[in-house]
């Protein structure tokens, strides 16, 4: 494919980055870009390739493991995980390679590499890593593979934090974990100066990008309701702060092997989300919210809940799943002997060992937890493209093989309407309805089963502006207003179709599905959600029978 094909001139040129599409022309040297001109018009390049950051005709490049290159709906769903960690984070093992490796195998897309913040990583691995990085862009090019990091947020939990590869791109993540990870900075009490020293370092990530030193950055909050030191006002903090960086959080963590029954598993809970309230909690967080509901969070689980009450506020925010991955549940590897983490700031390579891991809680990149971005092409910076705008579904245990959402003027069948993250503005009083096409999953999963899709609901709520008070974690009008039964045996795909009715005020909508083997009424009622996800079950939680996706929302607004 060649969106990062080293050519011949790249002896003579030992920092030339006219052959390396991952950076952009504007971060080129005038002689870099000259060579780049010439390779162009020679073949070498292609004009396309070069204009968009990315590879030549990217969609013929399509392969059995990347079925999302061929463009649906008018983009391609490249699937990915912005949560792994390997030999350079202190409580992980594997190489980046590996990590690549089975994310292509198991068909991702993209992926980022998020080792921990923190001392090690700040003064020597982020630097250790990045060749590793650089030499997996090469082996797989069928996979993008971004530079990121797991942030220690000051005052809070963790991160990903992300940009678009090029020349600063360890110079940037560098600079922002010495001058705002929580550990480093010995940041971490919930402190008015701490939750400050976040909002800062989300600024500094879009004041690079706004100078140029990067092409692009972005912020997904990590596990948000795990330990329960997320507050509402924070994650609104972070989100203001500049809204194109932070742009959401994991509405699924990973981890989701965690929840096996032991003695064959961790025992745990499902994104090992065990925990109870602590002092540095958020007081009004219920007991409920240290769990997973079906593997997701708390927050974004909740209909009516913390997510739909930032939605109801009219601004983006998006969630996320994945992986998470540290160690492999069922894997065989151990650090490599004699490691020194602390003197090399990484382990050494992992060797083959025993017992088989049945106490890790983690799957490979890909095998279970997926984020589908509606790309435009497939580069860098299309996938960061689509991340920021919300093209993004999100599913478990590939539940279902596509998703296409779109509102529109209802019986307007000339016009595609608006699909995910986007907004629909209309008339006032103009009818609307929601269109779901979904294609069903033909072929096993990596446990070996095809997915039944067992029902499909659509989630509405009123647009009600600003929130008055930034710790609210919940919002009236947002319920299941309709569900769709998938009948039984169905192939191939399904279509369903929501009236929204004469559309008098702005609202926002969102999709999520479920294989139906656990259900129950959500938190805040049946009249809000009357079949929603169970909460998962300490140390008996088998995440394979109990499946769901889940979209992000558009919006449609009237005027006049």
């Amino acid at each position: 494919m060649g969106h990062h094909h080293h050519h011949h001139d790249q002896h003579e040129h030992e920092h030339d980055h006219a052959g390396d599409l991952s950076v952009p022309e504007r971060e080129l040297e005038p002689g870099e870009l000259n060579r780049r001109s010439l390779m162009r018009r020679a073949g070498l390049l292609g004009a396309a390739a070069v204009a968009a950051g990315a590879t030549a005709s990217p969609a013929a490049a399509a392969t059995p493991h990347h079925p999302g290159r061929e463009p649906r709906h008018g983009y391609q769903w490249l699937a990915g995980d912005h949560h792994i960690h390997t030999q350079y984070s202190s409580d992980a093992v594997y190489r980046v390679i590996d990590h690549v490796r089975h994310a292509n195998a198991y068909g991702l897309d993209w992926m980022v590499i998020t080792d921990h913040g923190g001392a090690a990583h700040a003064r020597i691995g982020v630097e250790k890593v990045n060749p590793d990085i650089v030499q997996a862009r090469e082996a797989y090019e069928d996979v993008l593979v971004f530079q990121g990091l797991e942030w220690n947020i000051p005052a809070a939990e963790h991160a990903t934090v992300f940009v678009h590869p090029g020349r600063n791109e360890v110079a940037v993540l560098k600079e922002f974990e010495n001058s705002y990870d929580g550990s480093v900075k010995n940041a971490n009490d919930s402190t008015p100066a701490n939750e400050a020293l976040a909002v800062a370092g989300i600024a500094f990530l879009g004041e690079q990008v706004r100078r140029r030193r990067i092409p692009d950055a972005l912020f997904f909050a990590n596990h948000p309701a795990r330990r329960g030191v997320d507050s509402p006002h924070e994650i609104r903090a972070w989100r203001d702060s500049d809204p194109s960086i932070a742009v959401g959080f994991e509405g699924a963590p990973g981890h989701q092997a965690a929840g096996i029954k032991a003695p064959l598993g961790p025992g745990s809970g499902r994104g090992f989300y065990s925990g109870s309230p602590s002092a540095a909690s958020f007081p009004a967080y219920p007991v409920e919210s240290y769990r997973t509901f079906g593997g997701f969070d708390w927050m974004t689980s909740t209909v009516g809940g913390l997510w739909d009450s930032l939605l109801a506020e009219g601004k983006p925010w998006w969630i996320s799943a994945n992986s998470d991955s540290h160690t492999v549940y069922g894997d065989t590897a151990t650090r490599g002997p004699n490691s020194d983490f602390e003197a090399n700031g990484r382990y050494n390579d992992p060797v083959y060992g025993q017992p088989t891991q049945v106490t890790a809680g983690d799957f490979w990149p890909g095998f279970y937890s997926r984020t589908n971005v509606g790309a435009e092409d497939f580069s860098y910076a299309a996938v960061m493209r689509g991340l920021r705008a919300g093209r993004v579904w999100v599913d478990h245990g590939h539940l279902i093989k596509g998703l296409n959402v779109r509102a529109r003027v209802a019986g307007n069948r000339s016009d595609s309407g608006i699909t995910l993250g986007d907004t629909l503005v209309v008339r006032k009083g103009t009818p609307v309805e929601l269109v779901i096409e979904i294609d069903l999953a033909s072929e096993p999963n990596w446990a070996q089963f095809v997915p039944v899709l067992a029902q499909v609901d659509v989630i509405q709520g009123d647009v009600t502006g600003p929130a008055a008070n930034p710790d609210v974690f919940t919002t009236p009008s947002t319920k299941v207003a309709k569900s769709f039964e998938v009948t039984s045996g169905a192939k191939g795909s399904v279509r369903f179709v929501y009236g929204i009715g004469p559309v008098d005020r702005p609202i926002y909508l969102r999709v999520r599905g479920t294989d139906g083997k656990r259900s129950a009424v959500g938190l805040l009622g049946a009249g809000v959600d009357p079949a929603g996800p169970q909460m998962d079950v300490l140390g008996d939680a088998d995440p394979w029978l109990d499946l769901w996706f889940y979209s992000n929302p558009l919006w449609v607004r009237p005027r006049g």
